[in-house]
């Protein structure tokens, strides 16, 4: 989806203009994929903008960094007030925000070691990331003929950049096919998770989703699904799921930041389920959505007011 500009972005401590907001060409994590990222999201709520879990994106923010040895040179705390100061210095009510650590200019070649560590945060207005019609309506998918990387090859704990381009590769090769979006899947055969979405199957009432340990990430809206489900009374379960249990699924569907929870109705050219958006997705849907809205008083402490 196209980014659409607004006034600033917040650099390294200082709010500086959409348009100055530029890094150099030698840059380490430009040549090398040296950094770790966070997508979140903030939501117009009765009360005002609110960010939806910010101290767990931010936690999951500087365990990546761990992972990379990047020493990130702000508190947890300073990137949380940076987060809110941007999205009021951009008068925004709803918005993204991408967080990004990256490793900056001044070193070249594979030790990043002695490269300086920068921060940035931008924050922009985004609808529906794999269309406003599919949160409905849901999508066509593929499983992917690139494999997921193996754990001990890339850290799938980690939300590092350089190892996106695993996910384009996917996404690219399901887009030129014709369809929406990519399943990946591990070495070992089972489903990982999409191109940038972690994934569910539901069959006879028991929601089913891959075990971290199968690859896919520690998916933030992963785990708040699940304790909505378990609330509202469904079996959940973590276990290795393979192409099959999805084509015989009775619904399936992506969670992300992004995608939030959008249905699938397709995989491999077979319709899942009847082929719609299903009664366990849509009644998911509508805790989630009311809970990010602040309409929902057991999920209150999950959003953190702007203002």
């Amino acid at each position: 989806m196209p980014i659409t500009p607004v006034d600033k972005i917040w650099m390294d401590g200082e709010l500086v203009d959409w348009a100055d907001a530029r890094v150099h060409v030698l840059s380490h994590g430009v040549h090398y994929g040296s950094g770790v990222f966070e997508g979140i999201r903030c939501y117009e709520t009765r009360s005002g903008p609110a960010v939806w879990h910010l101290e767990e994106h931010l936690k999951r923010l500087f365990r990546s960094a761990k992972l990379y040895h990047m020493e990130i040179p702000f508190s947890q705390e300073a990137l949380a007030d940076a987060v809110r100061e941007t999205i009021r210095a951009n008068g925004l009510t709803s918005c993204y925000i991408r967080p990004l650590v990256f490793r900056g200019y001044g070193e070249m070649g594979v030790n990043p070691l002695n490269a300086p560590v920068n921060v940035t945060i931008a924050v922009w207005p985004w609808g529906a990331y794999l269309g406003e019609q599919a949160i409905e309506h849901g999508v066509r998918v593929k499983v992917s003929s690139w494999k997921r990387n193996d754990q001990n090859s890339l850290p799938s704990a980690a939300k590092a950049t350089g190892q996106y381009i695993n996910g384009v590769l996917a996404k690219v090769e399901s887009l030129k096919a014709g369809y929406d979006e990519a399943i990946l899947l591990n070495q070992a055969g089972y489903i990982t998770d999409g191109s940038g979405e972690n994934v569910f199957a539901v069959r006879g009432g028991v929601l089913c989703t891959p075990p971290i340990s199968a690859g896919c990430l520690d998916g933030i809206t992963r785990a708040t699904v699940m304790e909505m489900a378990a609330e509202l009374g469904y079996q959940v379960r973590e276990q290795n799921l393979t192409r099959t249990d999805l084509y015989n699924a009775d619904e399936a569907f992506f969670t992300g930041t992004a995608a939030e929870i959008t249905p699938i109705r397709e995989l491999d050219d077979r319709v899942i389920g009847e082929g719609t958006r299903g009664p366990t997705t849509k009644e998911l849907q509508g805790l989630f959505f009311s809970a990010v809205k602040g309409e929902v008083e057991r999920y209150a402490a999950f959003l953190t007011p702007v203002a």
